[in-house]
């Protein structure tokens, strides 16, 4: 995948010595990189982390990048490797149940078109965000990469292939494997709505 031109003008300008010109990448890069991070992390915060660490480390090794990909799948290459070994980290640490109404529980409810829902669709939306969640974290990690970068952030299988580091095949299994998955998480709702 060849590199956007405003990424490859703004590299050039930092091997130069314009460190500024980093600021650039930053704001190009910078959103799409958070929600890559949240969605494999879960947690605001870590996805911060992940992002300021993510520009840190690439800014470091900046000289090293092959200027034939797209800087935009170095960076998250860079970001779901950070991210992996934070989910690695945090595996082996007592997680602390979430008391229902602290840390963003608001955050994670769905909106519905309806502003004044009945009781049973809360319960029904309820029900969906946690299959929908369950259903994620059931993903491998490879598979959850890769459903989060084709359907939430609308992904090519070859943006997707060069950042997994898999063949444009295996990128696709990958996709298909992870949506399969996802279909069995939510096909009691699904049956449902048919119904």
């Amino acid at each position: 995948m060849k590199m956007d031109a405003q990424d490859a003008a703004a590299v050039a300008q930092v091997l130069a010595g314009d460190r500024d010109a980093f600021r650039l990448l930053v704001e190009r890069h910078g959103r799409s990189l958070f929600r890559l991070a949240y969605r494999l992390t879960g947690s605001e915060s870590d996805a911060e982390d992940v992002v300021q660490e993510t520009f840190l480390r690439s800014y470091a090794k900046l000289a090293t990048f092959q200027h034939q990909a797209s800087f935009k799948t170095w960076l998250w290459r860079i970001a779901l490797n950070y991210s992996m070994d934070m989910m690695r980290k945090r595996k082996h640490e007592v997680a602390m149940p979430i008391v229902p109404g602290e840390e963003n529980q608001s955050e994670r409810q769905i909106e519905v078109a309806n502003t004044c829902p009945g009781p049973d669709r809360l319960v029904l939306s309820a029900e969906v965000e946690d299959a929908m969640r369950n259903g994620i974290e059931s993903l491998t990690r490879v598979e959850r990469t890769a459903f989060v970068m084709r359907h939430f952030d609308g992904c090519s299988i070859e943006e997707i292939s060069e950042t997994l580091h898999q063949s444009i095949g295996s990128a696709k299994n990958t996709v298909f494997r992870a949506v399969q998955k996802m279909r069995r998480s939510l096909a009691p709702f699904v049956r449902e709505a048919a119904g």
